[in-house]
């Protein structure tokens, strides 16, 4: 029991707390066992928007976070998802038992289907498994496990740059030995260094984890060529690599699943064995309700349920069951081939604004004469654009015109609209204009 001796800690700034002796009424202090904590550094993506809120300017842009808008700048819930939903609230047969480890059977089946082909090999010949997981972020975090626990992976390739989440997950979580970079970026041509890419990762040792973008490379947008990526299957094979795409953008990046999906059916053509984790959260706009799904392809059928059960011991230590909800809505659209279709029309609408705001932005700072080349916007595809504007730029469309974006330069093409995308383009003119970076 305390008593009424004072606890000092006179060598750290300790929180304490204030604690009164039951024998002589005096304050105390004990040192809590939280005093050694250091706060961590802000999240830079949702610190962004937490600036962007307390900004108080009519002429204030947000294009940080990575989620669609409309061109009135609001969230877009896609009608298919809401009349999904309207059914789901009218169905009393609905319950909210759990789930299976390994989630909805309809979701990861239809899930298989849409990532690989309804007439993959893998599926025909029953050598792919999905296993539901929270999102890419989930599913990416559940097949690193997986690797380093039986398949002795410690070595994990990312491309520079990448979604930086993968060196959260492969490096701080999971605790691969290693975690490497492959080049992927140019700088000074703002383009794809595919010779480097190419290089580097023939040079990785025998197993090693090699994250690929499937498409819409987050946060560059620049993807490989059909040609370029059948030259990367050729290298993984002769080195005996382990692909792990990151599917996040399937169906988003142009409105084509099939298009989105060429380079992930391709390794299955080849008999190549990966993974591959996807997210619904931007082509379904489900993105608080965490859907995703892990794709593993095997070269065996025999392997699938040893793989599944031991992906069940891994879940059940770190979500036990995945959530309902939003795997109910995405199930109920891939499974249903009317739904599915007008799905594909929200798709199609959604990248095609992108598109526009890509060539609006264009067209924009060509009309204004900014310095540089500025095709790379148009050249690039998916959510995100990779500016090639500097730390110091960016802190000057901040302070000077109250547009957000990350130091890195990306900007999100969804954030524009009609209406700000010329504020945004003469914005850029000017610190391009004034502002050297080191």
């Amino acid at each position: 029991m305390l008593t009424a001796e004072t606890f000092r800690d006179d060598d750290t700034q300790s929180t304490q707390c204030t604690i009164h002796s039951r024998k002589k009424g005096k304050k105390v202090m004990a040192k809590s066992v939280f005093s050694n904590v250091q706060a961590g550094l802000p999240i830079a993506v949702f610190q962004l928007t937490i600036d962007y809120k307390a900004d108080t300017s009519p002429l204030k842009v947000n294009l940080g976070v990575g989620a669609y808008r409309t061109d009135d700048g609001v969230p877009w819930v896609l009608p298919v998802v809401r009349q999904v939903e309207e059914q789901m609230a009218a169905d009393r047969s609905l319950d909210h038992e759990y789930l299976p480890i390994s989630g909805l059977q309809d979701f990861t089946s239809g899930a298989v289907r849409m990532i690989l082909g309804d007439d993959s090999p893998a599926i025909v010949q029953n050598r792919a498994l999905g296993f539901q997981a929270l999102s890419g972020t989930g599913a990416i975090r559940l097949g690193a496990d997986f690797i380093h626990k039986h398949l002795n992976g410690n070595v994990a390739y990312v491309p520079v740059p990448t979604w930086p989440n993968h060196y959260g997950i492969f490096q701080k979580a999971v605790q691969y030995k290693e975690v490497r970079t492959y080049r992927y970026w140019r700088a000074e041509s703002r383009d794809l260094d595919f010779e480097g890419m190419a290089e580097d990762i023939k040079a990785a040792p025998e197993g090693a984890v090699i994250i690929l973008h499937a498409c819409a490379h987050n946060p560059t947008g620049v993807d490989l060529t059909t040609d370029q990526w059948k030259k990367i299957a050729e290298i993984v094979q002769e080195r005996k690599l382990l692909p792990f795409f990151d599917c996040a953008y399937i169906g988003f990046a142009t409105g084509d699943v099939e298009k989105d999906s060429w380079a992930v059916r391709y390794f299955v053509s080849k008999g190549i064995e990966f993974f591959a984790a996807q997210s619904f959260s931007k082509s379904f706009g489900l993105y608080n309700e965490r859907v995703g799904n892990l794709t593993v392809v095997m070269n065996n059928a025999d392997y699938k349920n040893r793989i599944k059960s031991q992906m069940e011991l891994i879940a059940r230590a770190m979500w036990s069951n995945p959530p309902n909800h939003g795997a109910r809505i995405v199930a109920t659209v891939l499974n249903n081939p009317a739904l599915y279709k007008q799905w594909q029309g929200h798709i199609k609408e959604m990248s095609s604004r992108v598109f526009s705001m890509r060539e609006m932005l264009y067209q924009h700072l060509k009309s204004l004469g900014t310095p540089g080349t500025w095709n790379h916007i148009v050249d690039q595809i998916g959510m995100f654009t990779f500016t090639g504007l500097g730390p110091k730029q960016v802190q000057g469309l901040r302070n000077r015109h109250h547009i957000y974006c990350l130091s890195t330069g990306r900007i999100n093409m969804c954030a524009l609209t009609t209406k700000n995308v010329e504020h945004v383009a003469k914005a850029i003119h000017d610190v391009v204009t004034t502002i050297t970076e080191d």
